[in-house]
């Protein structure tokens, strides 16, 4: 198992981010959707847990078989799907991606919120034994290179300006002056207990989610003009109509 926990610092607080967050996921899910790939919505529908309380949860199928380096398509049915399961009590939420044809396959995600510059050494609660294996890796959405395939100017944060905010463009030491400042702290633990190909993958996959992270966490600020004065109310309805037109997309295909 290959461990490592990213730290994502944002411009906005913890509470911007909780419609922020939500809105980006389901905007981002359908422009990446498209000619039978991408992301498919099972079920999105209220939660409890003993522990964490009321929240969300949501199942989805991610159709990225075409996406893949040509050695692990060699190695997948055609028909290819990952199934992504997310239980939201936030400011805390956990996310599995499992494959149903590769049971030693896995993702698991933990993040917690908080408004910082990324400084809590273990919000995540990780053992003793899960400290010494973390590998801490801090993304900076201003300055961390993007895959040219996924560069907009209008999502570039150091031209980026919000008109109802007035907060950005974003300079190279940004978080040191920002206000407000909060933090995404994400565990991701992958697995893939094949021989020989363990380290490749686990190491692919994380690069992967990296990219994934980056892309996202820019977006949700390059985007705030359109949720900032979203209420929880036009949140869902939001997602209600663009999960129905993103698994149209998925289906259609």
């Amino acid at each position: 198992m290959l461990l490592k926990e990213y730290r994502i610092c944002m411009p906005l607080s913890v509470e911007e981010y909780r419609i922020g967050q939500l809105y980006m996921i389901a905007k981002h899910s359908h422009e990446q959707t498209d000619n039978g790939e991408g992301v498919e919505i099972i079920k999105n529908e209220e939660c409890n847990d003993p522990i964490h309380g009321v929240g969300r949860y949501t199942e989805k199928r991610v159709h990225l078989s075409n996406r893949l380096p040509s050695w692990i398509r060699s190695l997948i049915p055609k028909i290819f799907y990952v199934t992504e399961k997310a239980w939201n009590y936030y400011p805390f939420t956990i996310t599995e991606y499992t494959c149903s044809f590769l049971p030693r396959y896995s993702i698991y995600i933990e993040t917690r919120y908080e408004d910082n510059s990324g400084i809590s050494d273990n919000c995540l609660n990780l053992s003793e034994d899960e400290m010494e294996k973390r590998e801490v890796d801090y993304i900076d959405i201003v300055n961390d290179p993007l895959p040219p395939k996924h560069y907009k100017e209008s999502e570039d944060l150091t031209k980026f300006k919000s008109s109802k905010t007035n907060r950005g463009p974003l300079h190279d030491n940004w978080t040191e002056d920002c206000a407000p400042l909060m933090c995404s702290y994400k565990s991701v633990k992958v697995k893939f207990e094949v021989f020989g190909l363990q380290g490749k993958v686990e190491t692919f996959t994380h690069k992967t989610v990296r990219d994934i992270l980056l892309l996202g966490h820019r977006q949700a600020f390059a985007w705030i003009d359109e949720w900032i004065d979203m209420s929880m109310e036009d949140l869902r309805a939001y997602e209600t109509s663009t999960n129905e037109a993103t698994n149209k997309k998925v289906l259609s295909s």
